[in-house]
């Protein structure tokens, strides 16, 4: 039997249900150096696997209340919540 743990904090409690759980970080996180072509893909992989997400909308909006200034969060990189920082990510139609 699998016990699945619960939040402490509600705030964190949509996490439960990211499509993200449990994958390495490494795809959402970029490594030291990473430039050009190698980190457009790798945005892009995470973006693909934020667009099946049910909880990317709470996501974005986390990243953005709590001023997250790496990684994809909700489907947004770096550089798109730089550009405008408190839009969170369009659902998909």
């Amino acid at each position: 039997m699998t016990t699945q743990l619960k939040p402490l904090l509600r705030t964190w409690e949509w996490q439960a249900e990211a499509a993200c759980r449990g994958m390495d970080s490494s795809v959402f996180f970029s490594p030291p150096g990473e430039r050009g072509s190698a980190r457009r893909r790798r945005e892009q992989r995470a973006q693909e696997i934020c667009r099946q997400c049910p909880v990317r909308l709470p996501c974005a909006g986390f990243a953005a209340a709590s001023d997250q200034r790496y990684g994809v969060w909700g489907g947004r990189t770096e550089a798109e919540r730089r550009a405008t920082p408190s839009t969170p990510a369009a659902p998909n139609p």
